[in-house]
């Protein structure tokens, strides 16, 4: 038995047709002596109502399929290789084309007579976001063969923003060029003052007494000093500012990643108990299909019992009336069997 066979025609079933099936070709694998293809079938799983409706996405809507699929492949590279460009690229269409698709799959499941509700339009999402990231589940995907809802946590990996090169907006280039530019410019105008200044001082000495130089020189040292600390000052203001900054920064990091720790922890809560919600209703309606093949069993068991007991009781009736019929043989033949050699002795005489 072709197990690949088997298996792209069970997962073409509706998920209430899946169980059923699978049992019918385990059971034919089992008569054949196959116990490989067997064991094999037998642990194929029948797929969530979500699941099924992507795979059937995957399945009749194939050229949209492998766009999606090239899509994946371009946002997993963008990630690896902190890609800027191809991230916003990429990633500009992913909620989009998401929320089209899964509308889309919604739709090919009630083509087939089985109504989505909201909830299962949101895990349908879910799914896609998963292919997306995840390279083994885009195979699986692509293949029609997914079995459930993947983990809410499933996704690309957060990437921290002064990991990825963003391009600079063209005004703050501008804006920061001009601040340097005027630097510079008021630098030089100082240097040009200071320099003036010096000049005239010392064309003034040239003409003036020694006292008079001393005079002048002692009226234009004070202003000097009081620049220099005016400008330390502003520099510690500044350095002060950008430490509170980094200060704050490294805060509103930490509290960033102690908040996404907690969303990761709730969301694999959320998909453990959303995996153990489904695990459970899977085992009661294997559960119930089993007790509904047992009843039917019993019945035809009981109308077999039934049967046979009529039979029995009909064959027992024959039995007696074949016997009767015998005695009443024997009987006429014994009275033949008389009268024959009562004509015989007759003759003789």
């Amino acid at each position: 038995m072709d197990v690949e066979e088997v298996a792209e025609e069970l997962y073409g079933l509706r998920p209430a047709e899946f169980v059923a099936a699978r049992d019918t070709y385990v059971a034919r694998a089992r008569a054949a002596k196959d116990a490989r293809a067997a064991k094999a079938i037998a642990a194929l799983r029948r797929p969530s109502l979500a699941a099924w409706a992507a795979n059937r996405l995957a399945r009749q809507r194939q050229p949209e399929a492998q766009q999606f699929l090239a899509l994946g492949e371009t946002l997993r590279e963008a990630h690896r290789t902190l890609d800027a460009e191809q991230l916003r690229a990429a990633s500009g269409q992913r909620q989009q084309l998401i929320t089209a698709l899964a509308r889309t799959a919604g739709a090919l499941a009630g083509e087939a007579g089985l109504s989505v509700s909201d909830t299962v339009l949101h895990e349908i999402e879910q799914t896609l976001h998963g292919v997306l990231a995840d390279r083994h589940l885009a195979e699986q995907w692509s293949r029609g063969r997914l079995v459930k809802t993947p983990e809410a946590v499933v996704g690309f990996p957060p990437v921290a923003p002064e990991a990825v090169p963003a391009a600079r907006a063209p005004a703050a280039a501008t804006a920061e060029a001009t601040g340097t530019a005027g630097t510079t410019e008021a630098t030089e105008a100082t240097g040009t003052t200071e320099a003036t200044g010096v000049a005239g001082t010392t064309a003034t000495a040239g003409t003036t007494t020694a006292t008079d130089s001393e005079e002048a020189a002692g009226a234009a040292e004070p202003p000097a000093p009081k620049r220099r600390p005016a400008r330390d000052a502003d520099a510690r203001r500044r350095r002060e500012l950008e430490r509170a900054r980094v200060r704050e920064l490294e805060r509103a990091r930490t509290a960033a990643e102690e908040a996404d720790g907690e969303v990761a922890l709730r969301e694999r809560e959320l998909a453990e108990a959303r995996d153990a919600r489904q695990a459970a209703a899977e085992a009661a309606e294997e559960a119930a299909e089993r007790v509904s093949r047992l009843e039917h069993e019993l019945h035809d068991g009981r109308k077999a019992r039934q049967e046979a007991r009529t039979a029995s009781t009909t064959a027992g009736k024959a039995v007696t009336t074949a016997e009767h019929a015998l005695r009443d043989a024997r009987r006429a033949a014994a009275q033949a069997a008389g009268t024959v050699q009562d004509l015989e002795g007759r003759n003789r005489e």
